[in-house]
């Protein structure tokens, strides 16, 4: 790795660097990664494509320990029914889309599922269990990497607009924003309570990859697939009760939580030095296409019922 540090790899590492200082924010992050990646590329691609899950996931449970159980407990309840319905609703929605566009089968259920739960994590455990080619998989991640992008700058400005709560946007955010990463970036925007609603409801949303991998599994007649349980999530409720319930710890927490919303901007210029020229010529323009319409139709009927229920 290090005979590799040469004068666009001491550039890469200084922007990562930077992201720790007030001027980085995520959208900013993710920006700067995408211009580091079109114009340099990515000098340590097979380091940061492995890198940026696990840091993701460490983030995420460093997070826990920012949020009180009995607010998440409440913005978890306010969901449930609505979860069920918008999960399961974008999958089936998903999958006439990709009928009426004839979209290959594997292709249009990987975008559907991304789209309904949380985006690469999703596609990363249905891909093996749906038996997808790494061009299927390739054409999924591209459409969900390019829209999340779009969500981390536009989704703030909407709800501006609209004149959100913080509940509402935290809401919003986690149900139509496909990646954990890019739905943290967005709500910190918006707010701390924003990005603690945001983040509970997100996890607890993911939670739904284990049935709809199951699902999944029966759908394409595949029973001997095996997939990773998100061990992570269950640290984020840990994290959480301890914060909660442990006063004693309230300061490791205060440190954790910090370097957690560091550690997301990280993840988030990561991302996008990982989505290279090749990344977009990948992406087809049907399943972009099913992609962008799923994600509008999600995000207007979610913001809608936000609007009228929270």
């Amino acid at each position: 790795m290090f005979s590799r540090i040469n004068l666009s790899g001491a550039l890469f590492i200084f922007l990562i660097a930077l992201c720790f200082t007030p001027y980085a924010s995520a959208p900013v992050a993710l920006f700067a990664g995408l211009i580091f990646s079109f114009l340099l590329g990515n000098p340590f691609k097979e380091y940061t494509a492995k890198g940026t899950g696990f840091l993701l996931k460490a983030c995420v449970v460093g997070l826990g320990f920012g949020i009180q159980a009995d607010q998440a407990l409440e913005a978890g309840s306010k969901g449930v029914l609505f979860t069920i319905v918008t999960i399961f609703g974008t999958i089936i929605l998903g999958y006439l889309i990709g009928k009426w566009l004839k979209i290959e089968s594997r292709t249009s259920h990987l975008i559907s599922c991304g789209t309904a739960i949380c985006g690469g994590s999703a596609i990363a455990a249905i891909a093996p269990v749906v038996k997808a080619e790494q061009s299927q998989i390739s054409m999924a991640l591209g459409t969900v990497f390019i829209l999340n992008a779009i969500a981390l700058f536009a989704f703030p400005v909407i709800g501006h607009l609209f004149h959100l709560t913080q509940s509402q946007f935290g809401i919003w955010a986690a149900v139509a924003i496909h990646d954990t990463s890019s739905v943290v970036g967005a709500s910190s925007r918006y707010g701390l309570e924003s990005m603690q609603i945001a983040t509970t409801v997100k996890l607890a949303r993911a939670l739904w990859i284990i049935p709809v991998v199951f699902f999944s599994a029966m759908a394409f007649k595949n029973k001997t697939s095996k997939f990773t349980i998100p061990y992570f999530i269950i640290l984020f409720f840990i994290a959480m009760i301890l914060n909660s319930y442990i006063p004693a710890i309230a300061p490791i927490s205060k440190i954790l939580t910090f370097l957690a919303q560091k550690g997301i901007i990280i993840t988030l210029f990561l991302i996008g030095a990982d989505i290279s020229k090749e990344t977009l010529r990948n992406v087809g323009f049907k399943p972009f296409f099913q992609g962008v319409l799923l994600w509008v139709i999600i995000s207007v009927v979610s913001l809608l019922t936000v609007l009228q229920t929270v």
